[in-house]
């Protein structure tokens, strides 16, 4: 695993920087695995938490690694992939800030089933299984709060499922630029083609014809090298309807 840039640890009330602190308010509030904590929950996380800097391209994860904490994208951006016998990478998730890595960690073996990469200059917040499931223990209700998020997951992931099982390679694609949108921090899908390709299951030249046509048909703009915007929703709402 690579080593971080810099680590700090950070304790409750303290005026760490955090890309989340706004206006006085938690960076708790702006993370759905935290969201609807109680504050003094909240306060708890803070006191035990550390941050963590790495350059891009950095892999923090390797697949069958154990997972000793929760892992929370501050600012940047990473994907979570793997590797097939054949030496394929398949994408399965970029997270951006205010999003969490915590799968995995409540099964009996805990290991990561993936590896994740840097995507660019990242800032993460770690919080550690043993204080996440002390706080459980703490507070019953954020038991039931957790139930929910992984129902909603799940629903989510289900959708990437039906989304692969496109096979009209432009119905596809533009059911992951709106998926993509509806999720990315920015205005801006901030993404490789490389990468797009290896999420939806599509050769790199494929995506990238498609993106072009996209881009001549007013659906989207290419603002540089690895940048995407969605102009036209309900044109590509069109396209991916079956």
């Amino acid at each position: 695993m690579s080593e971080p840039i810099q680590t700090e640890r950070v304790c409750a009330g303290a005026g760490h920087d955090c890309a989340f602190s706004r206006a006085g308010s938690s960076c708790m509030d702006n993370i759905r695995l935290f969201a609807d904590l109680p504050a003094d929950a909240k306060r708890e996380l803070l006191a035990c938490s550390r941050h963590t800097a790495h350059a891009e391209g950095d892999i923090i994860v390797h697949e069958g690694d154990p997972i000793e904490s929760i892992i929370v994208v501050r600012s940047g951006r990473i994907k979570t992939f793997r590797v097939n016998s054949d030496g394929e990478e398949y994408v399965l998730d970029v997270l951006h800030d205010g999003q969490a890595l915590w799968h995995g960690m409540f099964t009996a073996d805990h290991v990561y089933r993936y590896s994740v990469e840097c995507l660019a200059p990242v800032r993460l917040c770690r919080i550690h299984r043993a204080d996440f499931e002390a706080l459980l223990s703490n507070h019953p209700d954020v038991a039931l709060g957790l139930i929910r998020m992984i129902t909603t997951e799940l629903d989510e992931a289900e959708e990437r499922i039906l989304m692969l099982s496109i096979r009209d390679p432009r119905q596809r694609l533009a059911k992951y630029l709106l998926a993509r949108d509806q999720r990315c921090a920015g205005p801006e899908i901030r993404l490789k083609l490389e990468d797009i390709a290896a999420s939806v299951g599509l050769r790199p030249e494929t995506v990238s014809r498609n993106i072009a046509r996209f881009a001549r048909e007013g659906l989207i703009e290419r603002p540089g090298r690895g940048r995407i915007l969605v102009v036209d929703h309900e044109g590509l709402r069109t396209i991916s309807r079956p």
